[in-house]
C-alpha cells in the first residue's frame, strides 16, 4: 500500500464561539507514527476526529497525500479509526465486527474471507474468531478494533487513546505491538494520547497541543531536550523552575543569580540585559545528591537543600528538597542496598550549567 502524507494547512475550528482549533498547521510525513500529545481540552481529540471527517473546520485545508479532502464524508475518506471504546459490536461475533465494514462496501464473500483472516492473523487472534467482545480481554478486543479498522486497508490510521482503558503493564505490551504492526503495515498513523510516556515510547515525531495552539513539533528527543517554552518542557516530563536574574552579559552566555542557587552562569544564545529576569529550567535528574564533602563532589553549582518528602519509583528516588525559597525536584538513582535520604535531612547538591535551559 502506497505510504500518504497528511497535511494541516491553517486550520480552524469552533464550536460556536469557542476556538477549539487555531490556525494549526502541521505534517505528518508518508508511513510516520506521529503522536498528538496535550492535557485534557487542548484540541488533540477534536484535530483528530476533524481528519476522520467526524468535525468540519471552518478555515484552512486538509490535505492527504496532496489532494484536499476537506468537503469529502466520513466513509469517502479511506480513514480508519479506533475509538477509546472500541465501539464493538457486541451481538457479532469477532469475525463479524471484523468484516462489518467490508459487508458494507459489498465486498465479494471471498475477499472478505481473505482479508478478515489475514486482518486476524495480523493482531494474532484467529482462533478467537467466532467468541463474542464479551468473552475477550480488554488488550484482546483493542485488537479486534485494530483489525476492524487495518481490514478496510485505509490510507491513513487514526488512534484515538486507544489504550487508556488497559491496565499499566497491558498498556506497555499494546503500545508495542501497536507499533510493531504500524511498521509492518507502513501506515501513516496519528495517535492522541494524553500520556507523555505512551507519545515518547512509540512516536517517531509528535506535536504538543495547549488550549487549541499548536505548542511545537518535533521527536521525542528534541521536545525533551530543547522544549521552545516552560509549558512544553514541564509537560513532556518533569521540569524545575527558578526565577533568576541576569547580572552581568557575556559572548558565550549569562552570569546570573538567584536566592537558591546564588551566582552562576549558563552558556546560551539568548539575549537578555543586565537587570532582567529569567526562568532558569533543568530536568530533575540534572542534579546530583549525595552527603559528601564539596571536595569529592563534580564541577558544578554547589549549593545545599533540606529534605522534604521522598516517593519511590523503582529506578529512582524522587525527593522534593527545600533550597531556600523553591522546592526542588531530584531524581536519585537507586541500587540494591542504598538507603534513602530521610524527611528534613541536610543534603548536598550539584549541578552542571550545561544541563539549564533559559526561557
Amino acid at each position: 500500500m502506497k505510504k500518504v502524507s497528511v497535511q494541516c494547512e491553517n486550520i480552524k475550528l469552533s464550536y460556536g464561539p469557542t476556538e477549539v482549533l487555531k490556525d494549526i498547521s502541521l505534517e505528518i510525513k508518508p508511513g510516520e507514527f506521529f503522536a498528538l500529545l496535550g492535557p485534557s481540552g487542548s484540541g488533540k481529540s477534536s484535530l483528530l476526529r476533524l481528519i476522520a471527517g467526524f468535525n468540519q473546520h471552518q478555515a484552512g485545508r486538509l490535505l492527504v497525500d496532496g489532494k484536499d479532502i476537506s468537503s469529502k464524508a466520513p466513509w469517502e475518506r479511506n480513514i480508519g479509526m479506533v475509538f477509546q471504546s472500541y465501539a464493538l459490536w457486541p451481538h457479532l461475533s469477532v469475525w463479524d465486527n471484523v468484516a462489518f465494514g467490508l459487508v458494507e462496501r459489498k465486498t465479494p464473500k471471498e475477499i472478505i474471507r481473505s482479508k478478515v483472516s489475514a486482518a486476524l492473523d495480523q493482531v494474532g487472534l484467529l482462533e478467537f474468531a467466532q467468541r463474542k467482545p464479551n468473552q475477550l480481554s480488554g488488550g484482546q478486543q483493542q485488537r479486534v478494533a485494530l483489525a476492524r479498522t487495518i481490514v478496510i486497508e485505509p490510507q491513513v490510521l487514526l488512534l484515538d487513546e486507544p489504550l487508556s482503558n488497559l491496565d499499566k503493564t497491558l498498556r506497555v505490551q499494546m503500545r508495542q505491538e501497536l507499533l510493531s504492526m504500524q511498521r509492518r503495515l507502513g501506515l501513516t498513523t496519528i495517535f492522541v494520547t494524553h500520556d507523555q510516556e505512551e507519545a515518547m515510547t512509540t512516536a517517531d515525531r509528535m506535536a504538543v497541543l495547549e488550549q487549541g495552539v499548536l505548542q511545537q513539533v518535533g521527536t521525542p528527543t528534541e521536545l525533551y531536550d530543547n522544549p521552545i517554552n516552560p509549558f512544553v518542557a514541564s509537560f513532556v516530563g518533569s521540569m524545575n523552575f527558578i526565577d533568576s536574574k541576569v547580572k552581568g552579559v557575556r559572548q558565550d552566555g549569562l552570569e546570573l543569580f538567584s536566592d537558591s542557587l546564588g551566582d552562576f552562569f549558563v552558556a546560551t544564545s539568548t539575549h537578555r540585559q543586565v537587570g532582567d529576569h529569567v526562568q532558569v529550567s533543568f530536568r530533575p535528574q540534572a542534579i546530583e545528591i549525595c552527603q559528601s564533602s564539596r571536595s569529592n563532589l563534580d564541577e558544578g553549582i554547589i549549593f545545599s537543600g533540606i529534605v522534604s518528602s521522598s516517593e519511590f519509583l523503582g529506578q529512582c528516588t524522587r525527593y522534593s528538597i527545600k533550597v531556600g525559597n523553591v522546592e526542588l525536584v531530584v531524581d536519585h538513582p537507586h541500587k540494591i542496598g542504598l538507603k534513602p535520604f530521610s524527611k528534613n535531612a541536610q543534603v548536598m547538591l550539584t549541578l552542571k550549567p550545561s544541563e539549564m535551559k533559559i526561557f
